[in-house]
C-alpha cells in the first residue's frame, strides 16, 4: 500500500482492468472545446446541501462544462464553485471501474484489502447470501444501512429495503450534519428543517458562525444577492475566524468556540432590558411599564399607593416571555457574558440593540458552527429564539419555514412483511437513540439518529452484534470525530458492502465494492429543497455515459439484490418494488434494474410532470418537459401564514417550550426514569426544574487540562468541499486560497501572531497540533483573522485512501491531516448529533 501519487496514477493506467480502477479517455475535464455543437443538459448538484439545479454542456458524449440551470428561480440560475469541481470527479481516472471483492481477510488502517475485480452477479449473489443467511437465522435485525448524502430516491434503498428483509437500523448522516441546528427552530416554532431567509427585505443579519458566501446552505443565492443585503441592511458575524462573510460585515464578533449559548442570552437581556423587543409580535406589560430589570424577576404583582396590583404580560403571537426572563434572562448582563465568549459588553449591547431596532426585518440565523457541539441544542435554541423577540418568525424581511414541494408518497410495505420480518422491525436500533444517554428528540424521544455512536455500539455489541452493513455515499471513517473508533469498529464488522465513487477510507473495510453513478452527469433521481422563497424539484439525470460498469446506488444496485433475494427465496422485496413502481405512462412493470431506475423517478415526480401541480408553481406537463427544464419551482412563500399556527403545543412561538416539555416527559415515561432532571442530567446537560423547558446558557464542555493543552481546537468549511468530497480534484488544491487564510496547495493551521509569539513559531513553520486523543502534523500560517488562543483549519484534506491527489501514499499517508483524528468523539446528545464545533477540544502546538 506505499504507492505515492506519481506511481499510483502510472499503475491504475497499466492495470485498470486488473484491479478495477477506471480508465478514461485521454482528455482533460478543462479541454476547451470550441467550433462544435453541444446540447446543455439539466441535472442537480449535491455538493452542499443547497442541492441547485443545474446544466452541463455535452459535446460529444462529453461534459465540458456547467453552468446554473436559468430556470431555477431559486439559486437565480447561478451556481457557486463547487459544480465546477465535479466535472473532475466524473472524470477522475481513480474512481472505482468495477465490482471487487477483498482477498485479504485481515482488516486495518494502512492494510492492502488486496481487491480484485469480479462480476455484478458474483458481487450481487455474496450480498443476498448474507442477507439470507440473517433472515434464516433469525438475525436480520443484524443488518444495517448506512446512508451518506442521498437524492430523494433515498426512500427506496434507504427507507424500504431494510424494512423488506427485517431490519430496523436504517441509519442516516443525518447527525453528523445538521440536526442541532434544527432543534433550537423545532422547540420553539416546530419547524424540523433548514429555513428559509426574505434577503430581499431583510435590514440586519446575525450570523451564527454561518458563512453563507461560502459555505453552509443557499450559497449561489447569497452570493447574487449579498449585495443588496449589503446597501440595505447591517450585518453582523460570530465566529473565532474571519470568514469570507465576515470580511464584509459590519461587525465581526470572534467568539471563543463554545460559548454561543452565552452569548445568545446576553442579547436577549439587553433587548428586553432594553424595551427593545417587538410589542407588535411579543406584546407588552399591560401597565405599559417594563418590569424587565437587570438582576430582578418580574414580579407577580406590585403595591400601588397601597393596592396590590398584578403584574399582567399581554403576550401576542408567543409564549412564556416572562417565564423565561424569570427562569434564565434577569441576570445574564453584557458584563456576566464578557468572559465568557470574549465579546466585550460594549459590543455585545451595540449589535443586540441593532438588532433589535430593525424589528421583523431581523434575522438571527442559527448555523451548525454554533451549536453542533456538546449542549448546542441549547445554544440553538437561545440564538434561534432572537427571531421571536423581533418578531422576525415568518414576517417580511425575516426567517421563513418555506413551502414543500409535491412528489408521490412511498407506497405502503406492511403488505409484503410476514410475521417474523414484522416481529424483527421491532427489535432496538443499533445506535440506542431513544436512550437515557442518546435521547436524539427529533420530534419524538428517539425520532433522530445517532450516527456516530454505531462505532461504539459495534465494538461493545450493544445492544446486539451487528453482523453486516451496507453503505452509500458515505465515509464515517473520515467524517466522524474520533476516526480511531470508526476504524476498531470497521475493523470488528463481519461484512461490509460499499457502493462508492471513489475507493474512500470506508470501503478499504469492505468485502465487496459495487461501483456507483456519479449524482449529476451519470444517473437518474431528483432533489427537493427550497432558496430564495422557492421550494423546488430539481431532476437527475443521465447526460454521459457511466464510467465503467457503474450502476445507480438507490435503485438499480438494490433491485438487483431484491432479484437475487426473491431466487434464493425471499421475494418480499421484488414483488413491492414491481408491484408499486410501473411506469406511469405505460403501466409496465420493470423486469430489470435500468427500467426500475427510470420507472421509480417518473413514480416519485409524477405530481410534478403529469401536470396536477401546476397551479402551486411552474407548469410542466410531460415528463420528457421535466427533463427539459431540471426544475419546478413552487410559487414565491406567503409570508405570515404560519403565525399563530406554528405546529408547536400553543401554536405560538414558544420561548417556554411546552413542546419540549412534553417531548421529555414522553421521554422519561419511556425509559422508567424518575424525574425530566435525571433525563437532563444523563444527557450531560446541567440545567434543572423549569430552567429546561427555555432557551438558556449551558456551560461548554472541553476536553484536556488548558494548563497541559493551552489553545482551542476548532475548524471551518471550505467553499470547495463538495461535501469532503472533492479532494480528489487539482482544482481543489490549486484555489485553496479562495477560503480566507488559506494556502494553494496546502493544509495550514492558522493562529493569530499574538498565539504564535508564546511559542516561537512563525508562517511556514511545521508544528505538531496534540491533543487529548490524538496529534497531527501540519504546517502553520499566522493570521490575523483567527481569534488569540485558537487553533483553526479548514475541514477536508487528510484523506489515506481517496486517490492518487488526495493522499501521498494511497492506503497509508494522507495529504494534510484529518481534523476528526483530534475532535472528540463526543455529542450533543438531546439531538444526537456529534460535537465537531464548540472547540471540544484542547490542544498544545510543538515546533517540529
Amino acid at each position: 500500500m506505499e504507492i505515492n501519487r506519481r506511481d499510483f496514477l502510472k499503475a491504475t493506467a497499466l492495470t485498470a482492468g486488473a484491479v478495477g480502477i477506471a480508465q478514461i479517455p485521454e482528455i482533460e475535464a478543462n479541454t476547451q472545446v470550441s467550433g462544435e455543437v453541444g446540447k446543455w443538459v439539466a441535472s442537480t448538484c449535491q455538493g452542499c446541501t443547497s442541492w441547485c439545479s443545474i446544466q452541463g454542456y455535452v459535446v460529444d458524449g462529453r461534459l465540458v462544462k456547467v453552468r446554473g440551470n436559468p430556470n431555477a428561480k431559486g439559486n437565480h440560475g447561478k451556481i457557486c464553485p463547487r459544480p465546477h469541481l465535479a466535472i473532475q470527479q466524473v472524470y477522475d481516472p481513480d474512481r472505482v471501474k468495477t465490482p471487487l471483492k477483498r482477498t485479504n481477510p485481515k482488516k486495518g488502517k494502512g492494510i492492502d484489502p488486496q481487491f480484485v475485480p469480479i462480476s455484478w452477479d458474483e458481487a450481487i449473489d455474496t450480498i443476498a447470501d448474507k442477507i439470507m443467511a440473517l433472515i434464516k437465522s433469525g438475525e436480520s435485525h443484524k443488518f444495517a444501512l448506512f446512508r451518506g448524502r442521498y437524492t430523494h430516491m433515498n426512500e427506496i434503498l434507504y427507507n424500504t429495503f431494510p424494512k423488506l428483509i427485517g431490519s430496523p437500523n436504517n441509519i442516516s448522516h443525518s447527525s453528523i450534519c445538521a440536526e442541532a441546528e434544527k432543534f433550537g427552530r423545532y422547540y420553539t416554532e416546530a419547524l424540523w428543517d433548514y429555513a428559509d431567509f426574505d434577503l430581499d427585505n431583510t435590514r440586519y443579519v446575525l450570523g451564527w458562525g454561518a458563512d453563507p458566501l461560502a459555505s453552509n446552505r443557499q450559497v449561489p443565492h447569497f452570493i447574487n444577492i449579498w449585495g443588496k443585503v449589503r446597501d440595505q441592511a447591517r450585518i453582523a458575524i460570530i465566529d473565532p475566524r474571519l470568514s469570507a462573510t465576515a470580511a464584509k460585515a459590519d461587525h465581526w464578533l470572534p467568539i471563543i468556540p463554545g460559548e454561543d449559548s452565552a452569548l445568545a442570552v446576553a442579547m436577549a437581556h439587553v433587548i428586553l432590558a432594553g424595551g427593545a423587543w417587538n410589542k407588535g409580535y411579543v406584546g407588552d406589560f399591560v401597565d405599559g411599564h417594563n418590569y424587565f430589570k437587570p438582576g430582578e424577576l418580574v414580579p407577580e404583582s406590585i403595591e400601588v399607593e397601597g393596592k396590590i396590583i398584578p403584574v399582567e404580560f399581554k403576550e401576542k403571537h408567543t409564549y412564556g416571555v416572562v417565564k423565561w426572563w424569570n427562569l434564565e434572562l434577569f441576570d445574564k448582563t453584557p458584563e456576566w457574558a464578557e468572559p465568557i465568549t470574549g465579546i466585550p459588553a460594549k459590543q455585545i449591547r451595540q449589535v443586540a440593540l441593532e438588532f433589535a431596532a430593525a424589528g421583523s426585518r431581523a434575522i438571527s440565523w442559527v448555523s451548525p458552527g454554533a451549536c453542533m457541539q456538546i449542549r448546542g441544542s441549547y445554544a440553538s435554541m437561545a440564538a434561534h429564539a432572537l427571531n421571536g423577540l423581533v418578531g422576525s418568525c415568518d414576517s417580511v424581511g425575516g426567517i421563513l419555514q418555506g413551502t414543500s414541494v409535491p412528489s408521490g408518497k412511498t407506497p405502503d410495505i406492511k403488505p409484503y412483511l410476514s410475521e417474523e420480518i414484522a416481529s424483527a422491525l421491532k427489535q432496538k436500533k443499533i445506535d440506542q437513540r431513544g436512550t437515557p444517554k442518546f435521547p436524539a428528540l427529533n420530534k419524538k424521544t428517539g425520532g433522530g439518529v445517532v450516527t456516530a455512536n454505531v462505532a461504539n455500539a459495534i465494538l461493545d455489541e450493544k445492544p446486539y452484534d451487528l453482523k453486516m452493513a451496507i453503505g452509500y455515499w458515505n465515509n464515517f471513517v473520515f467524517s466522524i470525530n474520533g476516526t480511531h473508533l470508526w476504524e476498531k469498529a470497521m475493523e470488528k464488522l463481519p461484512f461490509y458492502a460499499h457502493i462508492t465513487t471513489h475507493m474512500a477510507e470506508m470501503t478499504m473495510y469492505a468485502d465487496i465494492v459495487l461501483p456507483a453513478k456519479m449524482h449529476m452527469f451519470e444517473r437518474y433521481g431528483f432533489s427537493k429543497n427550497k432558496q430564495n422563497l422557492h421550494g423546488y424539484l430539481s431532476i437527475h439525470q443521465p447526460m454521459v455515459k457511466p464510467l465503467g460498469e457503474a450502476k445507480t446506488d438507490e435503485t438499480e444496485i438494490v433491485f438487483m439484490i431484491a432479484q437475487a433475494l426473491a431466487k434464493k427465496g425471499h421475494d418480499a422485496p421484488l414483488r413491492y418494488y414491481q408491484e408499486n413502481f410501473k411506469d406511469p405512462e405505460t403501466g409496465k412493470i420493470p423486469s430489470t434494474p435500468e427500467e426500475f431506475d427510470l420507472f421509480s423517478v417518473k413514480y416519485f415526480t409524477q405530481p410534478i410532470w403529469d401536470g396536477s401541480s401546476n397551479d402551486k408553481g411552474d407548469s410542466i406537463n410531460s415528463w420528457k418537459e421535466l427533463l427539459e427544464k431540471g426544475v419546478w419551482s413552487t410559487k414565491r412563500y406567503s409570508i405570515g401564514k404560519k403565525i399563530d399556527n406554528f405546529k408547536t403545543e400553543t401554536k405560538k412561538f414558544e420561548f417556554y417550550s411546552e413542546t419540549l416539555k412534553k417531548v421529555l416527559e414522553e421521554h422519561v415515561e419511556k425509559n422508567k426514569l424518575s424525574s425530566i432532571d435525571e433525563a437532563i442530567e444523563a444527557s450531560n446537560n446541567t440545567a434543572r426544574g423549569e430552567r429546561v423547558f427555555v432557551p438558556h446558557y449551558e456551560p461548554s464542555v472541553r476536553y484536556g487540562d488548558p494548563k497541559i493543552y493551552p489553545l482551542i481546537f476548532a475548524e471551518h468549511r471550505s467553499r470547495l468541499n463538495r461535501e469532503g468530497r472533492s479532494q480528489n480534484a487539482p482544482w481543489y488544491y490549486e484555489h485553496k486560497d479562495v477560503d480566507p487564510g488559506d494556502e494553494i496547495e496546502k493544509d495550514v493551521a492558522k493562529i493569530n501572531p499574538e498565539t504564535a509569539k508564546q511559542f516561537g513559531i512563525k508562517t511556514g513553520d511545521r508544528i505538531r497540533i496534540v491533543g487529548t486523543q490524538a496529534s497531527i502534523e501540519t504546517e502553520v500560517k499566522l493570521w490575523e483573522g483567527i481569534r488569540p488562543g485558537i487553533v483553526v483549519k479548514c475541514y477536508g484534506q487528510g484523506h489515506w485512501a481517496y486517490g492518487s491527489v488526495a493522499s501521498e501514499k494511497f492506503g497509508s499517508k494522507p495529504r494534510g491531516t484529518n481534523n476528526n483524528d483530534i475532535h472528540i468523539h463526543e455529542y450533543d446528545r438531546l439531538s444526537g448529533s456529534t460535537a465537531r464545533h464548540g472547540g471540544t477540544a484542547r490542544v498544545k502546538i510543538e515546533k517540529i
